[in-house]
């Protein structure tokens, strides 16, 4: 009677050990897949602001903020413009002096804790600052509010109009919003081609999910259907999908939808993630210590309904039937580029690779844009 006694008290310590580690699993999951604005991933460390004064910033020396270009200076309560590194300017070896572009929101003082985003826009296009010789009046003329019917609910947009019937659907990914792929509205008015710029799920001004979740695109690709159904209501004849990150991800998604399939006539991937898991881990070990994260990327898993083997079949390059351009920085620590290299290897007469060292991940914009704009020119001009 003892012995049963001590292997039932035995079995039920075990059982409830393991209960109370799956329980611990899931909440360390849900915190992998909750995304936002305000939640930094791999590659844009937390910095502090040393010194302001009206033309300059001081950082902290990392990799991140020593990188090209011009990003978003994020923090609690304010928000600014960055632009490139200063060379001519004395500090400390530790630091790194970059040009201000603006504060758009908030204070800039020292001692802030700050992260460098490649989300440069912040509110209504047609009234946010954009960095220098990004916009003129004439660039957002005619820019629409609107309103797409999404699975989960309206979905807030904006909507340019041009003179194509070729027509850009934008999808941004985790840890932005709309405002993100919004930076480009200018260059698409110049090129003449209607861009809709919609919300997902989750977003400002959008319904959330009722577990507040990311699916990393495994359910945003739905609002992404929608954007391209109503693109074509508005005059498209085909329609270019542009996503960043998991955006990518849910275009790639989309593109397969057989609803919409016969009007996407081209796909833009920046930094797209084609591994759902590398990114899981990736997330895990920026947030979680080392003990909590093989549960917690399996739970998220679970919790997201994250089938890679549906993600490889979209990606999969004998399944490509329109053309691509992969934009990706082999320095990316969230997704992997060597995905985006060997999918451009297996279909060259299909895909374009473009890759920018020392940019972040779906920031290649931000470190170059001249060069990011002329590619996509090129990319657009046959399909339009």
């Amino acid at each position: 009677m003892h012995l049963v006694r001590t292997t039932a008290m035995t079995a039920a310590t075990m059982i409830g050990a393991g209960a109370a580690a799956l329980a611990v699993g899931r909440y360390a999951g849900d915190g992998l897949l909750r995304g936002g604005p305000d939640r930094p991933l791999p590659g844009e460390p937390r910095l502090t602001v040393r010194d302001v004064d009206d033309a300059t910033v001081t950082l902290d020396r990392t990799p991140a903020s020593c990188r090209p270009g011009t990003y978003g200076l994020t923090g609690r309560g304010v928000r600014a413009v960055v632009g490139p590194p200063v060379a001519d300017v004395s500090h400390l070896p530790d630091r790194v002096v970059r040009r201000l572009e603006r504060i758009t929101q908030g204070v800039l003082r020292p001692g802030l804790g700050v992260r460098l985003t490649p989300q440069v826009l912040h509110g209504d296009p047609r009234e946010a600052f954009l960095p220098e010789g990004l916009k003129d009046p004439e660039d957002l003329k005619g820019l629409e509010d609107a309103e797409l019917t999404g699975e989960t609910g309206p979905l807030p947009a904006w909507f340019l109009p041009g003179a194509r019937d070729t027509h850009v659907v934008t999808a941004h990914g985790l840890g932005a919003t709309r405002e993100h792929p919004a930076a480009l509205l200018p260059f698409w008015r110049r090129s003449r081609v209607p861009a809709l710029v919609a919300a997902h799920r989750g977003d400002p001004g959008a319904p959330r999910p009722a577990d507040g979740l990311d699916r990393l695109g495994a359910a945003e690709w739905r609002d992404v259907v929608a954007a391209v159904e109503e693109a074509v209501r508005r005059g498209a004849r085909h329609v270019v999908l542009h996503g960043w990150s998991t955006g990518a991800t849910a275009a790639l998604l989309a593109a397969a939808d057989p609803k919409v399939r016969p009007h996407i006539g081209g796909l833009v991937l920046d930094s797209p993630v084609l591994d759902w898991d590398a990114a899981l881990h990736a997330l895990a070990a920026r947030r979680l210590p080392a003990a909590l994260r093989p549960l917690a990327v399996h739970a998220a898993r679970v919790r997201a309904g994250l089938d890679q083997g549906r993600l490889r079949a979209a990606a999969d390059p004998a399944r490509l039937t329109v053309p691509v351009l992969l934009l990706h920085s082999p320095d990316d620590t969230f997704a992997p580029w060597t995905r985006s290299r060997d999918l451009a290897a297996h279909r060259p007469d299909l895909v374009t690779l473009r890759t920018v060292r020392d940019a972040g991940h779906a920031a290649l914009w931000n470190a170059d844009r001249k060069g990011y704009e002329e590619s996509l020119r090129r990319f657009l001009t046959p399909l339009v």
